[in-house]
C-alpha cells in the first residue's frame, strides 16, 4: 500500500448533476450519501449535520437521497464524474416505501437486469432508465459500499469517513478501509436525460416497452 497515490483531475464541469449535496475536496476517496425520510423544504438538524460533519471530515460530495430511481440517478452520474471516489459511505434512517438505502445496496451489490431493474432489493419503484449503461457499470466497478444504513451518529460517521483515505489499511467494522487511488479509467461524464420523468407511474408491463422506446440500443 506504500508509495504515491494516484488522483486525477475530475470531468470538467464536475459534478454534472445538481442536489442537495455539499461539495468537498475532489480528491478525496470518498462520498457519503444521507436517506431522507421528510420533504428537502424540512430537512431535519441531525440530517444536515451528518451531511455536514462529513464534508468536514474529508468527503468529496456528501448529500441526501429519498428515491429509489432518479435520486439514485444523480448519484451516479455524480460519482462516475470523478474516478477518485472509490468509496460510498451510506448512512440514515431507511425511507419506508422507497427503500433507497436498500436500492443502493442492491445495484452496487446486485446490478440491475434487463428492464433497468435493480436486482434484490425491496424498493418499490428501483428503476434507472435516465442513465447510461456505461456509466451504471462504471458506478458499480469504482466504488466499495461501506453500509451504516440507520446509523445516524455523527462521529460514529466521521470515523467511517476518515478511514476511507488513510494511506495503509484500516479496520473499521467489517471492512478494511484505505486510499486506493483514482480508478484506472477517465471519468464519464453524463446528465440525467429525463426519458421517463416519473418512474413510480411506469406500471411492471410497460416496463419493457418504455426500454425499447428510450434505449433501442440495449438488448432486452
Amino acid at each position: 500500500m506504500a508509495g504515491k497515490v494516484l488522483k486525477v483531475p475530475p470531468a470538467p464541469e464536475y459534478p454534472p448533476e445538481e442536489g442537495h449535496y455539499l461539495r468537498g475536496n475532489d480528491y478525496s476517496p470518498v462520498a457519503v450519501v444521507v436517506t431522507l425520510n421528510t420533504p428537502y423544504g424540512s430537512i431535519p438538524p441531525e440530517v444536515e449535520e451528518l451531511v455536514r460533519v462529513s464534508v468536514e471530515t474529508g468527503a468529496a460530495l456528501a448529500g441526501t437521497v429519498q428515491t429509489e430511481n432518479i435520486g439514485i440517478e444523480k448519484i451516479v452520474a455524480n460519482i462516475v464524474a470523478n474516478p477518485n471516489i472509490r468509496y460510498l459511505v451510506l448512512c440514515g434512517r431507511e425511507v419506508e416505501g422507497h427503500r433507497p438505502g436498500d436500492a443502493i445496496k442492491g445495484l452496487i451489490e446486485n446490478g440491475i437486469d434487463g428492464r433497468r431493474t435493480i436486482i434484490n432489493c425491496s424498493a418499490n419503484t428501483p428503476y434507472l432508465f435516465n442513465i447510461p449503461l456505461e456509466a451504471i457499470q462504471r458506478f458499480r466497478q469504482q466504488v466499495t459500499l461501506v453500509n451504516l444504513l440507520n446509523m445516524t451518529d455523527a462521529e460514529f460517521l466521521k470515523r467511517a469517513v476518515s478511514s476511507c483515505y488513510q494511506e495503509r489499511p484500516k479496520s473499521f467494522m467489517s471492512y478494511s478501509l484505505w486510499d486506493p487511488g483514482a480508478f484506472p479509467e477517465p471519468p464519464i461524464f453524463c446528465k440525467i436525460t429525463w426519458r421517463i420523468t416519473r418512474p413510480y407511474e411506469v406500471e411492471d408491463w410497460e416496463v419493457e416497452g418504455v426500454l425499447k422506446e428510450t434505449w433501442p440500443e440495449e438488448r432486452l
